[in-house]
């Protein structure tokens, strides 16, 4: 018996969905556990006090609102740290904010390097490797210049790094749209799927073994074991692959309960795609199988597939609807109460053209291997950048 095209898409439409569904529901378990866990914090028995802390600050170029939120490490309730930002060029427009950042806080700790060497393909990890020699303390934090923190981010993120079987703690973010649509849908994007996707991970996973470049703190002395910055100088997922190789140590990667935010540029649509598609096929080298899985998370997709492949019959109207419902309620779930995002409500309604244009981005990643970042194009194999003429 030879199947029709059509019964062989509609019977691909009805699996899709049906794992897509399935994927909801762990999204949305997922969510509700992390909700009802306790924050993590200094373990009973250890002692509270409050270690000094390096705070390490890659740059290159302007970030939207950025001289806010190099203030907002600035108003830490925290005794003793130190913010050190770091360039490869010294003209970087990025240099004056720092230096008016100096000017308004002089009894803070901040101070500027310019690495002038290229250890790597990758800007941000070289001028990290040549930052840490400037950095005094033990307990490190690295973090992306656009992240904005509030006031007991330092005490609630390093907390946990009192239990020695602890290497890293990691932050979930937000992201505040431009008024662009491509800044709009980068946000959905982060709220509504990236992030719900990071706690299906932990779920399913028992933990995460990947830090994030919202947040990463950790030990110099761990760091030092697992071959330091330099090890890293190449990989285009560099947050991914430090958490990965602290976690391959034996120690635990934290996802705190700690929320911190990013100020988007104003994405046109092409950018956001070139953003999209860089992101998807780092990911397609740093976890393999769980990125080919994501087709069967594509639920919208799916739906309306077998809308269309059973010519609107009645039983595809009820599954698009369901499968709608769904997705609206991991967005509201992740979004809201986990993030506290409130733009999930004002931009909701752009969900599905996100979600069909991540099945787009999904299928091309699928083959070649050419990125774009900060203005470079790259190619990538193995996680590993290597650069390309422009």
């Amino acid at each position: 018996m030879h199947l029709s095209l059509l019964t062989i898409l509609q019977i691909a439409a009805v699996a899709g969905m049906l794992a897509s569904s399935m994927y909801y529901l762990l999204c949305l378990g997922s969510a509700i556990k992390f909700l009802g866990t306790r924050p993590a914090g200094v373990p009973a028995g250890l002692p509270t006090a409050l270690p000094p802390i390096s705070i390490l600050k890659p740059l290159k170029g302007i970030d939207p609102e950025i001289y806010q939120s190099f203030r907002s490490h600035c108003l830490q309730d925290y005794p003793e740290y130190e913010i050190i930002f770091g360039v490869s060029d010294p003209g970087d427009p990025a240099v004056a904010s720092v230096k008016a950042l100096q000017r308004e806080f002089p009894d803070r700790s901040i101070r500027l390097v310019v690495g002038s060497k290229i250890l790597g393909t990758n800007g941000k990890v070289s001028n990290l490797e040549q930052m840490l020699p400037a950095a005094r303390f033990e307990y490190l934090i690295v973090n992306d210049s656009d992240i904005r923190v509030e006031r007991d981010y330092l005490r609630r993120v390093t907390a946990p790094l009192a239990d020695a079987g602890n290497g890293m703690v990691t932050c979930l973010y937000r992201g505040v749209a431009a008024a662009s649509l491509g800044s709009r849908l980068e946000s959905l994007g982060i709220s509504t799927d990236f992030c719900a996707g990071v706690l299906a991970a932990r779920q399913l996973e028992g933990g995460i073994g990947f830090g994030l470049g919202s947040t990463m703190a950790f030990r110099r002395s761990d760091l030092q074991r697992i071959g330091g910055f330099s090890s890293l100088a190449d990989y285009l997922a560099d947050d991914y692959e430090l958490g990965s190789r602290l976690s391959r140590l034996g120690l635990k990667v934290e996802l705190s309960r700690v929320v911190v935010e990013t100020y988007l540029p104003a994405y046109q649509l092409a950018d956001f795609l070139r953003h999209q598609l860089r992101w998807a096929r780092g990911v397609r080298d740093a976890r393999k199988s769980g990125y080919l899985g994501l087709a069967f998370t594509f639920g919208i997709f799916w739906a309306l597939l077998g809308l269309a492949t059973s010519l609107g019959s009645l039983w595809s109207w009820a599954a698009l609807a369901f499968t709608l419902s769904l997705r609206l309620a991991v967005a509201l779930v992740v979004g809201w109460n986990v993030l506290r995002d409130g733009q999930v409500f004002k931009y909701g309604w752009l969900i599905p053209l996100r979600d069909l244009l991540a099945v787009a981005v999904w299928t091309v990643s699928l083959a070649g291997r050419n990125v774009t970042w900060r203005g470079e194009s790259f190619r990538l194999k193995q996680g590993k950048l290597t650069r390309t003429a422009s």
